[in-house]
């Protein structure tokens, strides 16, 4: 007899209450995959988009033909930016919770994607990221005041009170504007590579999306284009197995990883392991190369976890279990990079907490600062004529008058 048709609705492997169950995340051993030359064809390295890219295994050694052999100070120098992102995260969120700000999109659990991929990237290299790649900005230099401020939207905010907290941007740094609005950056990512090549130049572009996010027209439509005018581009998808409260069965994880995707457009696709920072490092560097040299595009899923709240508006104990971080199989990506350099014998327990010390009391004199610049509640506020910037080249008449306006306004309150 025929079946009949049924239709499937994706579950979580558990809920709060239940035991975490990660059994569906297919892990490949440390060292065990192959690194292809950066022109090969995509259809010749299927095997990628499958098997999980690992450097670091259990005892905290690196292993294999990604082992990106970096010196000791560069690791040391990563493993700051990933632990200034945190506790830059960390006090931030005390900041939401005390009402000092109004919002804020923890990256807990994911420094290795924005760190590693911005270490690897050039400074000219164009990055798009989404709101969860704080360390994309730390990495390429910015200050945490600057970071802080646009948080608080006072009179030094970069945004000029016009995005909501974490919605960064940096010209100066080749950073986009981060968008509420997912899957945007990835046309622009794109796009942008494409003028790149028509000028001539070697940066490249690079984004960052949730895997959810997978589901959105964006994601295909720059695909396509990646793939049709051979984009300088890294499109990143950053598996972090929730879109807000929906498990990553419901964007198609279930069928197969994300990076396959990228296949059926003829466009080279990794699945790295997104909290190991020396394999994050050396697929970007790789892709970086591959488009560098002309070789194209190429897709990559970062397998992580997100470990904190989706923001500040969530509650994640109504949706998977309270332990399930503690559960993840691929572990923490500070602690992992911290162990391997103890292991390494270049690092010690000792020397951390003093690098934690020193990083909290970056932080705690940064925050002091920040508030100096105003809040939410207390001066010095923007200016309001400013509302009126950056909106036209030129600035039509009912705008000018508008403007006057608001002056006289002002000038006979006081």
């Amino acid at each position: 007899m025929s079946g009949k048709p049924r239709l499937h609705v994706p579950q979580p492997p558990a809920r709060p209450g239940e035991a975490p169950d990660f059994s569906y995340v297919e892990i490949s051993e440390a060292g065990s995959v192959d690194r292809p030359d950066v022109n090969a064809r995509a259809r010749d390295i299927e095997n990628l988009a499958y098997d999980m890219v690992r450097v670091l295994d259990e005892q905290h050694t690196a292993l294999g033909p990604w082992h990106p052999h970096l010196e000791a100070d560069e690791l040391i120098v990563a493993l700051r930016f990933m632990l200034l992102t945190r506790r830059f995260d960390d006090r931030m969120l005390r900041a939401q919770r005390q009402g000092k700000i109004s919002f804020y999109v923890q990256c807990r659990g994911e420094e290795a994607v924005a760190v590693a991929q911005t270490l690897a990237s050039d400074p000219g290299d164009m990055l798009f990221p989404s709101y969860r790649t704080q360390g994309a900005q730390i990495a390429r230099g910015r200050s945490v005041v600057d970071l802080m401020c646009q948080c608080l939207s006072n009179s030094k905010d970069m945004c000029k009170g016009r995005q909501l907290p974490t919605m960064y941007h940096w010209k100066r740094g080749n950073i986009f504007s981060v968008s509420g609005n997912l899957a945007t950056q990835y046309p622009q990512a794109v796009g942008w590579a494409m003028a790149a090549a028509i000028k001539g130049e070697d940066d490249i572009a690079q984004a960052w999306i949730g895997e959810g996010s997978t589901a959105e027209a964006d994601f295909h439509h720059a695909l396509t284009f990646a793939a049709v005018y051979n984009a300088p581009v890294i499109l990143n998808v950053v598996n972090n197995q929730w879109a807000i409260s929906t498990f990553q069965g419901y964007a198609g994880g279930e069928r197969r990883p994300f990076s396959a995707r990228g296949l059926g457009y003829g466009v080279a696709s990794i699945r790295v392991d997104g909290n190991d920072f020396l394999a994050v490092y050396a697929v970007t560097k790789w892709a970086a190369d591959r488009a560098r040299q002309g070789f194209g595009p190429t897709l990559i899923e970062q397998v992580t976890y997100r470990a904190a709240a989706h923001s500040t508006s969530d509650d994640p104990a109504r949706y998977r279990p309270k332990d399930e971080v503690q559960q993840w199989p691929l572990g923490d990506p500070i602690e992992r990079l911290k162990s391997h350099l103890i292991t390494e014998g270049v690092w010690s327990e000792e020397q951390h907490a003093a690098l934690d010390a020193e990083i909290i009391e970056q932080i705690d004199e940064g925050w002091t600062e920040a508030l100096s610049y105003g809040s939410m509640t207390h001066g010095p506020f923007l200016d309001k004529s400013e509302l009126f910037e950056d909106v036209f080249a030129d600035m039509p008449t009912h705008l000018i008058l508008q403007r006057e306006k608001l002056r006289r306004t002002r000038e006979e309150e006081i």
